[in-house]
């Protein structure tokens, strides 16, 4: 029996999807749907064999599964479509200069800066995530606090 269904599948699969991925113009959508549709008759292989054309089967289940698909994102576009999102600033100049200048820096000093300011680190906290002398910290963030003033205060002088 797996000899059967083995030999059929290694006929059929390559035509087979490439008739889905020319109706639904995405390869791994195609590629999905027959792999789907391929253990469904797997699961039914001893009474699909007996079938005049069990490749009729599964091409009609391939295509039905791609028909639901379409209709599912058919109608999570229409949702989509109908939500009004609600107005949002795009981020300002300043955060623009701030991320890159952040980015410009070293990856100590990025790391200690950003725990200790956003995630509310101390020294000693910082110390210890990153596996430091609690000096060592205390210098990043000065370095990376100096850094990025003299950065930020060319940004804003262009």
């Amino acid at each position: 029996m797996t000899e059967d269904f083995d030999g059929f599948y290694a006929a059929h699969v390559r035509a087979l999807t490439a008739q889905l991925y020319a109706s639904t113009g995405d390869l791994a959508e195609a590629q999905d749907i027959v792999q789907e549709a391929f253990c469904r008759a797997w699961s039914r292989w001893p009474r699909l064999a007996e079938y005049e054309d069990p490749l009729a089967w599964v091409r009609r289940v391939s295509w039905n599964l791609a028909m639901s698909r379409w209709r599912r994102m058919r109608t999570a576009a229409r949702f989509l479509a109908g939500q009004r999102p609600e107005y949002a600033e795009g981020p300002s100049v300043d955060r623009v200069a701030l991320v890159a200048a952040l980015a410009r820096l070293p990856v100590a000093q990025r790391r200690a800066l950003i725990l200790h300011y956003l995630a509310g680190l101390t020294t000693a906290e910082l110390a210890q995530e990153c596996g430091a002398a609690e000096s060592t910290v205390r210098s990043w963030l000065h370095r990376g606090r100096t850094t990025l003033m003299t950065q930020l205060a060319e940004e804003v002088s262009r």
